[in-house]
């Protein structure tokens, strides 16, 4: 999920290079320790197919009051390279040439069809798919809305379509016999932890009216769900801790005093806030969440939250577990935190030993949720200092502060145009004299009330400025966000990327600006940038290329290389549109369609090996195959209302 206003970029970025300016800002913020239990266990079971047919309801019920009504709802080698803009200025840089990655693996991971189509059918359309991954041992597991699978390093899957709702111990999401509904789960995150040898995962968990006239309601309590395998594989059993989020002073939280919105019987808790877009990492001594916090029934954001466990009372299955939360109201720039992005560590050998132990974090200033002007010239470095108290059998005592760093000129990014090509469900809900069951016109199909014939095909959303990854090796983090971008004078979705070494000096951050850059192609662009790098000092940013060239295509560009102009590679070209239900305002309650891609790529580090999980589009077909039966299948490449795939790839950065 990623809750946010509806913005319009208008006009260009105006880029410039800044001369890097540092400015501490200390942890004032409220902060507090509460116990969790263990509440069950995970694993992956047998994995049921459900049927082809299109089933009513295909989506959740929406337009249930929350916040501001815009809820969420091949193996090969190949590949070709075009030409990009890498690095626009900024900053020292240090070694200038070093080898290219080479590409191990590429196959397709999680797609749409499976996602709808697990549990037995059991479950709802689901845009847009919020890609996870992680690596070790010799596994790959990526997890999505509202799905997760393992594959071996070869790209050979070594369990089947597993649906969150019944790895975490939830009832479907919608029981097609009973009409049952269950709880929302959403935002999937994975991590594997090297020095403990154990596989973390989290989700936000909504909790809902499961039958009767409220059926489907949002009641307001939510949680963060983490599983924690108890081996070294995550093929075993996993440990679940659910940590409650609502923070309005139930369920041992902090009252944060989000409004009510309208009163309604069905919340059970009115003044909810939400823990929205949660990500996770590691240090040596700590596991962390970060997420967004709004009001769960109201409008308004308040501040990003930041959880810290002890990893090891995690990884050893305790009983109970001790978390500690720090609201960043006011923390930064006189603002709030948002999206404090966890940094995902290269390996145990990147952990920081200094201050008592360090966790690292970044984040971006150009949001609309902290700053009006939508666009800014700093991003934020984050340091959690003396984690080592968060070990097993102590008391907490960390300090999270940050410092501003001075970076070119960033803002939010105009949507991501997409080729033109066959759009079938848009063409299904324009369509007026196709025979159906429910007499002529594909948009019987799907609705009761005819809607207007106007659909054309979208773009793709292209995300905000917020920080989307951000790795840490050798003492230097690596971040990326998109961002808007001029090339040949027309305004496109690029990514911007940052390198920026830091050290704690005597209770300081200290931070360099090592490497700044901006990821663009002419006519085309270039979004959902996830980035990761090696302890050898290696490094590749995967994403989505889109625009007058490509359909959605999954492509990444190393950083290995000279400052400048550099090769894009794709290792799966788009075959046509996206073509799912948020694309079109007749699926919209609003009337308004908001089209989704991301929210968020993944990347993940296993020695010398970086795997990437991007999406992209595997399929196309007319009008006419969609209407063969089963409707809305196109010969099992899609389902009826999506047709979004992911790509996972992994690149051996240390030749």
């Amino acid at each position: 999920m990623q809750r946010r206003r509806s913005f319009i970029a208008v006009g260009a970025l105006v880029i410039s290079l800044a001369i890097p300016a540092f400015h501490a800002s200390p942890a004032i913020a409220d902060s507090g320790s509460r116990l969790i239990q263990a509440s069950g266990t995970a694993g992956f079971g047998e994995a049921r197919e459900g049927s082809d047919a299109f089933q009513f309801p295909e989506l959740r019920p929406s337009g249930f009051d929350i916040g501001d009504g815009s809820g969420d709802s091949e193996a090969g080698r190949s590949e070709t390279a075009v030409r990009g803009l890498v690095g626009t200025g900024g900053g020292a840089e240090g070694s200038l040439v070093k080898p290219q990655p080479e590409l191990l693996k590429s196959f397709s991971g999680l797609n749409f069809r499976q996602q709808r189509l697990a549990n037995g059918g059991n479950q709802f359309s689901i845009e847009p798919p919020d890609q996870g991954l992680c690596a070790g041992n010799g596994f790959v597991l990526e997890t999505v809305n509202d799905v997760l699978r393992v594959f071996d390093a070869s790209g050979n899957a070594l369990t089947g379509v597993t649906d969150l709702n019944t790895f975490y111990g939830y009832i479907a999401q919608f029981n097609r016999s009973t009409g049952v509904i269950g709880p929302e789960v959403t935002d999937p995150s994975c991590l594997f932890d090297a020095q403990t040898q154990r596989w973390f995962h989290v989700v936000l968990t909504l909790e809902v009216v499961p039958s009767g006239a409220d059926r489907g309601r949002f009641t307001g309590a939510n949680h963060l769900d983490i599983a924690v395998s108890t081996t070294a594989s995550p093929l075993g059993s996993w440990t679940i801790y659910r940590l409650p989020v609502q923070d309005d002073g139930t369920a041992g939280t902090p009252n944060h005093n989000c409004k009510p919105g309208a009163v309604r019987t069905y919340k059970t808790n009115p003044n909810a806030c939400i823990g929205d877009f949660p990500h996770i990492g590691a240090d040596k001594n700590g596991f962390y969440i970060t997420t967004n916090e709004y009001e769960f029934f109201g409008p308004d954001f308040k501040a990003a939250q930041v959880y810290g466990f002890s990893k090891r009372a995690l990884a050893t299955s305790q009983p109970t577990v001790l978390v500690t939360q720090i609201d960043t109201l006011g923390m930064v720039g006189g603002t709030a935190g948002f999206t404090v992005m966890p940094a995902k560590s290269a390996s145990e050998s990147s952990f920081d030993l200094s201050a008592g132990g360090v966790m690292y974090f970044m984040s971006s200033m150009a949001a609309e949720e902290v700053n009006p002007a939508l666009t800014d010239d700093r991003i934020a470095i984050w340091a959690l200092t003396n984690t080592t108290s968060l070990r097993m059998g102590n008391t907490p005592a960390v300090t999270l502060k940050n410092v501003l760093v001075n970076v070119d000129q960033y803002g939010p990014p105009p949507p991501s145009k997409q080729k033109a090509g066959d759009f079938p469900l848009g063409q299904c809900v324009n369509d007026t004299t196709a025979p159906t069951p429910f007499g002529p016109g594909c948009w019987q199909l799907f609705f009761v009330s005819e809607p207007p014939h106007t659909e054309v095909e979208g773009p793709l959303d292209s995300s905000d400025s917020r920080m989307l990854s951000v790795g840490f090796a050798r003492g230097v983090l690596w971040g990326t966000l998109d961002t808007a971008v001029t090339v040949g004078g027309k305004p496109q979705a690029g990514i911007a990327y940052y390198a920026v070494g830091v050290r704690i000096d005597n209770g300081t951050i200290v931070p360099t600006l090592l490497r700044q850059g901006r990821l663009a192609v002419e006519n085309n662009n270039v979004i959902y940038g996830a980035v990761a790098y090696t302890d050898a000092g290696r490094g590749v940013i995967g994403f989505t290329i889109v625009g007058d060239d490509h359909y959605p295509t999954a492509a990444y560009v190393s950083l290995n290389g000279p400052i400048g102009p550099a090769d894009i590679h794709i290792v799966a070209e788009g075959l046509g549109p996206q073509d799912g239900f948020t694309e079109y305002n007749a699926f919209a309650s609003s009337g308004t369609a908001r089209p989704r891609w991301g929210d968020y790529g993944a990347a993940a580090v296993d020695g010398d090996t970086v795997w990437l999980a991007n999406e992209w589009i595997a399929q196309t077909c007319t009008l006419a195959q969609y209407m063969t039966s089963p409707i809305g299948s196109c010969g099992g490449t899609r389902a009826s209302l999506g047709n979004w795939n992911t790509r996972i790839t992994g690149l051996d950065l240390g030749n």
